[in-house]
This record gives structure tokens, sequence and C-alpha cells, in this order.
């Protein structure tokens, strides 16, 4: 099973927008790491930066936000939603959608149900909800108001 390191997954995404920047060719991973790179300008400079990005501090005490959390975090939705895999996940996506009108929007609210739902499991010592997950999702679609 691939588990990369917090070096890893920094490198990557610095490394994705490197060979983006010189038109290098790129994995398909790495294309959809750079299509949400673009879409989050405010991580660019620091990108480029990859030595100090990969040492940066990104705890909450720091008081930054992290860029390779928020945009593995978009990786991880689009994994979810190419697979349907937790299974109505793309359908509540795409209500999602409509309800935003911006595929972005629908991504940062899927990402706070995402959170929510990792941060949970973690509290109680347990796997993610699947239900929990979908639940956030649907209500936060309008398609379910009720918990």
């Amino acid at each position: 099973m691939f588990n990369p390191s917090r070096e890893d997954v920094r490198r990557f995404f610095c490394e994705a927008w490197r060979k983006h920047g010189v038109r290098e060719v790129l994995s398909p991973l790495e294309s959809m790491a750079v299509a949400w790179i673009e879409r989050h300008a405010e991580y660019h400079d620091e990108l480029v930066r990859a030595e100090d990005a990969v040492a940066a501090d990104y705890s909450p005490q720091a008081g930054r936000s992290n860029p390779f959390l928020h945009l593995s975090m978009h990786l991880a939705i689009d994994e979810q939603l190419q697979i349907d895999q937790p299974p109505g996940i793309r359908a509540a996506f795409e209500a999602l959608k409509q309800r935003t009108g911006s595929i972005h929007d629908a991504a940062h609210e899927t990402m706070e149900c995402l959170a929510e739902t990792m941060w949970e499991a973690q509290r109680q010592g347990q796997p993610p909800s699947d239900e929990r997950y979908l639940g956030c999702l649907r209500r936060r679609a309008g398609l379910d108001p009720g918990f």
C-alpha cells in the first residue's frame, strides 16, 4: 500500500507545480493536482519555494493554513468522485454543485464534510462513517434537511 510521508506529499505538489511551470509532461495525478493548484493562487509562491515549503510549520499554532492538506483533500475528493466511493457521493456532489453553482465551491463544501467525518472518527477511535459523510453532503446539497 502506498503510504507517503509528509515530505513526500509536499514534494509531490511542489514538483507537479514546477513541472507545470516549465511545461514538462505531467502524470495523470500531477495533472489533477495542478488543476487544483491553479485554482488556489494563494499557494503558488509557496509551492515554488519547495525546500521552505517542505520544512514549513503549518500547525494551527503557527497561524498558517496548510496548502498540502488542502490540496490533498481536493485530490481525495476527486478520486472518490471518479469511482463513486462511498456509493452515492457522485450524486450528492452533483446536487451540491448545482446548489453552489461551482465545482470549486462544491469541493470546499465536500471538504468540510470530509474533515468533520475524519475528525469524528479519530475522536471516537472508529473508522470514518460513510453514512455520516454522505448525510453531511446531502444536507449541504439540500437533499436531506434533517439528521
